[in-house]
């Protein structure tokens, strides 16, 4: 039996950002309702760097997955990634391995969706404005997300280079039915009239004063996942009317966001997204979701990749024995 390699380009194909959204809400329920087998994440060092080992299981519709990622910081010395990332999945009536995935691209895709799940349920039906903090990757798969469910006319963008920010601006700007973007200068003017807030970096400290919240504003944090480093400041978690999360257990280990100010969580998303907690209740309150990410949906995601991948004929067949 042959195995399927996809790359980042097939996985960009394969799994467009509704289709996405969709097999996260599906992960996320599952989780909640303790449907799904997603034993801790594994860490193994060396002596140069780290490697994160991520299994799932979800009975129901039988995805099967395992996540690879390491992080070594040499390596761009060596003209290779700091970070890599695979996702295997596997059959689970035979262990066999069905597909080789490129990580990267699929935990951005699932990342952002995750975070479109939550605007979807968290945020006003009419927000229109964007803060966005980051010009990354995640940044990118983010917005693309809350564009996927919300009617989007402006963003408002910093970040850390003005270089990165004005290659974003400028890539947004030939996407379909483009919204506004505005490059900024200050954290006040990314969110004192932001609908939603987005906060994809790898900052260690608040990136804003949540005074400068208005009413009515959703956010979601998905840039840090240990316990010293947060993105958003004790003000904006006191002032949060819905504390929501993708993992209760996970975000009380790893979100710094949460822990360092000993937030309460209101509930976890896939407990709305089933119905056993309510998602926004007003248009006055303030919600904020906070992501670590968990190894469910690189399971439902590769799986869902895998499958378009069939259809389409993407990727590369290998016969590995």
């Amino acid at each position: 039996m042959p195995i399927r390699i996809l790359s980042a380009s097939d996985v960009r194909d394969a799994l467009p950002m509704s289709q996405a959204i969709d097999a996260m809400c599906y992960a996320y329920g599952q989780l909640s309702a303790g449907k799904a087998i997603a034993p801790p994440r594994q860490h193994i060092s060396t002596d140069k760097g780290v490697t994160l080992i991520m299994p799932a299981y979800l009975p129901e519709h039988r995805d099967f997955g395992i996540k690879v990622v390491s992080v070594y910081d040499d390596n761009p010395n060596l003209k290779l990634p700091r970070i890599t990332a695979t996702v295997l999945v596997l059959d689970p009536a035979t262990g066999v391995p069905k597909a080789f995935i490129d990580g990267a691209s699929l935990t951005a895709i699932r990342t952002g969706a995750g975070g479109g799940v939550a605007a979807d349920l968290l945020a006003r039906k009419d927000a229109k404005t964007v803060g966005l903090f980051g010009a990354g990757v995640q940044a990118r798969a983010q917005l693309q997300a809350v564009r996927a469910v919300r009617d989007i006319t402006c963003v408002n963008l910093i970040s850390r280079t003005q270089t990165s920010a004005q290659q974003l601006a400028t890539e947004i700007s030939e996407w379909t039915d483009a919204p506004e973007v505005n490059l900024v200068s200050t954290p006040q003017q990314v969110v004192e009239n932001a609908d939603i807030v987005l906060c994809a970096t790898t900052s260690a400290t608040p990136l804003f004063d949540g005074h400068a919240l208005q009413s009515g504003t959703h956010i979601t944090a998905v840039g840090t996942f240990v316990p010293e480093k947060r993105e958003v400041d004790t003000t904006t978690i006191r002032r949060a009317d819905r504390i929501v999360v993708d993992s209760r257990e996970a975000c009380l280990e790893e979100a710094g966001d949460l822990i360092i100010p000993n937030a309460e969580i209101d509930a976890e998303i896939g407990e709305i997204v089933n119905g056993d907690k309510p998602g926004r209740q007003s248009d006055d309150e303030i919600t904020f979701f906070k992501s670590v990410g968990v190894a469910v949906q690189d399971a439902v995601a590769g799986a869902a990749a895998l499958a378009a991948a069939e259809a389409k004929g993407l990727g590369v067949l290998a016969d590995l024995w």
